[in-house]
């Protein structure tokens, strides 16, 4: 058969299948990534049915899937929201980061996977996932919660260590020396600092550039601007990503509305080819061997994100059950915890297992976070002995 042929029924198959595994996820109300990972599994090498004919087209688009899905999330800040976060709440999450990094670095530096593999498996076991914690919120109807600010600042924060921590692991998956290393830091910082000066400074002019009243002409400058942006972004060894992430940050206004909106069906259908292209390069026998740790990880790194929420929303000066929600709505994790298990093995830095685990890990979490904040209202109540909440006003604990 022409390989075109097969590459067309191949692609046609797995997005159908996408689809109607999206469909599923919100029937039960989860998110769809555990499942795209799933039929990734199912169409990879070890799986029942084996695709060959769509790795070349999946590389591309999963790129491009990351690309949008970093864009989209700078699409949701403004500069002078990311310096407000920055300035309020920077102590919260270098909490955040110390109890969520190292239990991942711990188990990889146990399990001998060295100080890369320490630096991936942190990476994924700290950020949680932005896009699964905003829609439970907003499915739960707590987006005007006292305890959601605080969400929100942590999850600001977490996106901004990645505009640091994603050049480092570039350079260290590159094999640079500590010098070309320090450099790539150094470039990241500098780009950070000087987008969000041009943002705060020419915020206005930049949408203009980008925007117009014509879709289509909006949406190709949007797509040439972002892929343009991170490729520059990649040839500095800063990471694609946080080039796009940092054009999304100096989009602001109704433009930002706009281009989320107009984004919103590519990112998704770009997205799930990622998470699938990944499902596909993880061999499912490489699962079982390391589901006992996985679990265990979830476990430990649920009860730190737990902490991490408690402790900044009692220090915002919230109640008992404001700060169980808080805790509980940062466990998730999901997107970019599988962007930088990706990275790892697209660069050679990851060794089979510890993409395995990864795998098992996000499909856990993905899962089992948004089932936590739903539980966290009737465990805040049996705690404080409260009864039920009415709906308005909301969040006043």
């Amino acid at each position: 058969m022409d390989p075109t042929t097969v590459v067309l029924i191949e692609l046609g198959a797995v997005f159908l299948g996408l689809g109607l595994l999206g469909r599923l996820a919100a029937r039960v109300g989860m998110s769809p990534v555990p499942l795209y990972l799933l039929g990734g599994l199912i169409f990879g090498h070890g799986g029942l049915v084996p695709l060959s004919g769509i790795e070349s087209f999946g590389d591309v688009a999963s790129e491009i899937g990351v690309v949008l899905l970093l864009l989209m999330l700078g699409l949701e800040y403004t500069a002078k929201e990311l310096v407000t976060g920055l300035r309020r709440s920077w102590l919260a999450g270098l909490v955040d980061l110390v109890l969520n990094f190292v239990p991942g670095a711990a188990l990889a530096l146990i399990l001998g996977w060295g100080l890369i593999g320490g630096l991936v498996l942190g990476g994924v076991t700290y950020i949680s996932s932005s896009g699964i914690v905003a829609k439970v919120l907003t499915d739960l109807g707590r987006l005007g919660n006292r305890e959601t600010p605080v969400v929100l600042s942590i999850l600001v924060l977490e996106d901004l260590v990645m505009a640091v921590y994603l050049p480092i692991l570039t350079a260290a998956l590159a094999g640079v020396s500590f010098w070309g290393g320090f450099r790539a830091v150094g470039i990241a910082l500098l780009a950070v600092t000087l987008v969000l000066l041009l943002a705060l400074r020419y915020g206005p002019q930049i949408s203009r550039l980008i925007h117009s009243p014509d879709q289509e002409n909006f949406l190709l400058k949007l797509i040439g601007a972002a892929l343009l942006v991170a490729g520059l972004a990649a040839a500095l060894q800063v990471s694609a990503a946080v080039g796009a992430f940092l054009l999304g940050i100096a989009i602001s206004g109704s433009t930002a509305h706009s281009a989320a909106k107009v984004l919103a069906p590519l990112r998704d259908l770009f997205a799930a080819m990622f998470f699938v292209l990944f499902g596909i390069n993880t061999d499912p026998a490489t699962i079982p061997p390391v589901l006992l740790l996985a679990l265990a990880l979830a476990l430990v790194t649920s009860v730190t994100k737990v902490l991490t929420g408690v402790w900044a929303a009692r220090r915002a000066g919230i109640g008992i059950p404001g700060r169980i929600r808080a805790g509980t709505a940062l466990i998730a994790r999901g997107e970019f915890s599988i962007v930088i298990a990706g990275l790892a093995v697209a660069g050679g830095g990851a060794s089979p297992e510890l993409a395995a685990l990864a795998t098992a890990y996000v499909m856990l979490l993905a899962v089992l976070g948004p089932i936590a904040t739903k539980l966290a209202e009737p465990v805040a109540r049996a705690l404080t002995g409260r009864p039920k909440r009415s709906p308005q006003p909301a969040g006043q604990d």
